[in-house]
Order: structure tokens, then C-alpha cells, then sequence
């Protein structure tokens, strides 16, 4: 991962981004609700304008941040958003009322691994977005993977989860466990078959599952 004063030059780069974006991410900030990192969105949105889906499933909505970004680049994509948090799910709505991008974005309330008959009603999608709970990731990709279209792309982000994944010796127990996790999902996605898996190392982490032909 890249150093402090590299990411801190990466960063001052970026052009500004609205008030009502700055105001999510201060307001992420504020009540610690995990947003992708800067650079990280930034690198997952470069990705989406030169794929161009027209319709993208994201596991793991939060306060809308990540998706209300991809419909500003998106403008003609259909979003389609799973949360299983009440109370980020209202932010969320909110926040997509506040943009004006009801229209765009459609937000799904619950658990993403209950909710397999409703998200197939909006398929198929040309990528799937994981954001959710990291110790699900394999279970999210096999459950939505299906409804993916013939040239679709899984992104994943936090793959590295802080550099931890590198880690030889870690003291929590909890931690070492999803620590585990994501370095088995990591190693599943990369052995894949059925996919080529790249992992950039941007923000936390980001992988890119093209379905081969």
C-alpha cells in the first residue's frame, strides 16, 4: 500500500467534488460509516465509464455514497442497492431524495443473502458491485454471479482490508478469522474458472472479475 505523503499528493489531485458528495463524506466521517476511500472510488468509477454498464447490482449500499457517485458518472445506468442497516438505509434515501436521483437508484432494504428473488426481478446486470460484509463475499459472488450478462464484471472492493491480508501475525482472534476469510476469497476469485480476476492495489483494495469468454 501506498504511503502517506503519496496518497495524501494522490488525493489533492482530485478535483473537488460537489457540496452535497462533500457533505456524505464529511458526514461518513463524522459517524464513522465506511465509505470506500478516495482514491479507491475514484480508481472503481474510471473502470465503470470505460465499461459502461447499464445496469449495476451493489451489495452493501450504506449512505448511498458509493452509489449516487456511479450515477453521476452514469447518468443512463440503472442502480440497483442492497442494505441490511435500518438506519443507513434511511440515510441512504435521503441522501438519493437530496440528489434527485430516485429515479435512477433503487434501494433495496434487508439482508443481500435473503434477497435473491427480488434482486432477480431487475436483472440481468453487466456488474455487480461488493461492498457488504466481508465474511460473506464468496457467498455474495455465488449468489448474484448468476444474473450476471455474458461480458459482466464483479468488482470487490476492500480485498487487502488495511494491508492486513499481508499480515503474518495477528493478535485478534476475531480479526484473524476475517482476516482468513478474505485471503480464502481472495485465492478462490484469482483460481476461478470461470473468471479473470485482477487486484489493484487502490484504497483497500479493489478486485476485477471478468467473465471469461
Amino acid at each position: 500500500m501506498q504511503n502517506k505523503q503519496l496518497l495524501d499528493y494522490m488525493e489533492n489531485l482530485i478535483p473537488a467534488r460537489s457540496n452535497q458528495i462533500s457533505e456524505i463524506e464529511q458526514y461518513a466521517k463524522e459517524n464513522e460509516v465506511p465509505i470506500m476511500e478516495l482514491i479507491g472510488i475514484e480508481a472503481l468509477l474510471q473502470l465503470l465509464r470505460i465499461q459502461q454498464p447499464k445496469k449495476i447490482l451493489e451489495v452493501g449500499t450504506a449512505i448511498g455514497y458509493s452509489a449516487l457517485r456511479m450515477a453521476e458518472v452514469l447518468p443512463s445506468s440503472q442502480i440497483i442497492t442492497i442494505e441490511r442497516d435500518e438506519q443507513r438505509h434511511l440515510v441512504a434515501k435521503e441522501n438519493v431524495k437530496k440528489l434527485k436521483r430516485e429515479s435512477q437508484i433503487v434501494l433495496l432494504y434487508g439482508d443481500a443473502l435473503e434477497l435473491e428473488s427480488i434482486v432477480k426481478q431487475y436483472g440481468p446486470f453487466d456488474a455487480i458491485f461488493i461492498d457488504a460484509a466481508k465474511g460473506q463475499y464468496q457467498k455474495f459472488f455465488d449468489l448474484y454471479s448468476q444474473f450476471l450478462t455474458n461480458d459482466g464484471i464483479v468488482y470487490t472492493d476492500n480485498i487487502l482490508f488495511h494491508g492486513l491480508v499481508a499480515e503474518e501475525e495477528i493478535d485478534s482472534r476475531n480479526l484473524r478469522q476475517l482476516v482468513c476469510k478474505i485471503r480464502n476469497y481472495n485465492q478462490w476469485l484469482m483460481e476461478n474458472q470461470d473468471y479473470h480476476t485482477a487486484i489493484l492495489p487502490v484504497g483497500d483494495g479493489i478486485a476485477i472479475s471478468k467473465k471469461r469468454g
